[in-house]
């Protein structure tokens, strides 16, 4: 029988051409339409693995990991000074998602800076907070703001630990005064003491004391008063 030969189908020369341009592994520098560029590993035509990507429009740098497409991982983030033109590191730390996310420290523009954890591109979970005015709050956060249980130390040497909801002392806390050898323990709701119980703490030590010490409380207990006022406020956000 005579053998029939068919021709082989091939693909279009386009396919084979795209097949060639698909971004596989260690990568020179490759530049985007809008100027950006990125130098470093790619995996199925997306940045994966360690890479360096520099945005024309800010100047900005990011050098760590990446997968596919997004910085995730550990990796730094730098921006270029609008006058000394010399780079400032933003943020050192885990990305997830192409947002900061984990572990991190971030350096803002006024000087201070927050090392703890992150979600979302938000400080939440535990972290420190240094302020510009010298104060420092380490504690819990949640969405930006220290949410739950932590410490404020004031640049004057005073501080409050206790309850705090959206970035306010709320709740049970204490209130530290070395200055004056005083403490105040009470309930605060937005930011402002509704009742409590002031004593004298350290009063020997203390800097500058109050001329005379507290009289001592004999019709009331503190504990008890304390108690009670937690219950109430217990009860008021149930």
């Amino acid at each position: 029988m005579p053998v029939i030969k068919y021709p082989r189908i091939r693909d279009p020369l386009f396919y084979e051409w795209d097949r060639k341009a698909q971004k596989c592994g260690l990568r020179h520098t490759v530049y985007a339409v809008n100027g950006d560029q990125y130098t470093g590993e790619w995996l199925d035509n997306l940045k994966h693995g360690k890479g360096t990507q520099i945005w024309k429009k800010t100047g900005a740098i990011y050098s760590g990991d990446w997968k596919f497409g997004k910085r995730d991982g550990y990796g730094s983030y730098s921006i270029p000074d609008p006058v000394t033109k010399e780079y400032r590191k933003v943020y050192t730390g885990c990305w997830e998602n192409d947002q900061r996310g984990g572990q991190g420290v971030f350096f803002y523009p006024n000087g201070e800076h927050y090392e703890g954890e992150w979600s979302n591109g938000l400080r939440s979970g535990c972290g420190k907070m240094h302020y510009k005015d010298g104060s420092i709050y380490e504690g819990q956060w949640l969405r930006d703001q220290p949410n739950g249980q932590g410490v404020l130390r004031l640049p004057n040497g005073n501080w409050y630990e206790g309850g705090w909801k959206d970035g306010k002392k709320h709740g049970p806390g204490k209130y530290f005064y070395p200055d004056k050898g005083q403490l105040l323990e009470g309930i605060w709701v937005a930011d402002i003491p509704k009742c409590g119980v002031v004593v004298d703490f350290g009063r020997d030590n203390a800097a500058t004391p109050t001329e005379f010490p507290l009289p001592e409380i004999e019709l009331h207990d503190p504990a008890a008063v304390l108690a009670e006022a937690r219950a109430m406020f217990d009860d008021s956000h149930n």
